[in-house]
């Protein structure tokens, strides 16, 4: 019998974190969505319908890690 659940592999470099943000907001901006609200929403329930499908923005923020997102973002803020 098969797995059902879908695996993806995390990014931990800040770097990869970044561009895959920007894509994941360019995506959002495209769509005609509010890339802010979205992100936001993505990142307090985990709820990847808040990610748009269009270029491939859900897959690629699925592979983020959301502590280690959100560990990025407090470190972009403060610096």
């Amino acid at each position: 019998m098969e797995d059902a659940t879908r695996r993806y592999s995390t990014i931990d470099n800040s770097t990869e974190i970044k561009m895959i943000l920007s894509s994941v907001y360019d995506a959002l901006s495209e769509k005609g969505y509010n890339p802010i609200n979205q992100i936001v929403g993505y990142i307090l329930s985990e709820d990847p319908t808040y990610i748009t499908n269009y270029k491939g923005a859900r897959s690629l923020i699925c592979r983020i890690d959301r502590d280690e997102l959100l560990h990025e973002l407090v470190i972009s803020y403060l610096k």
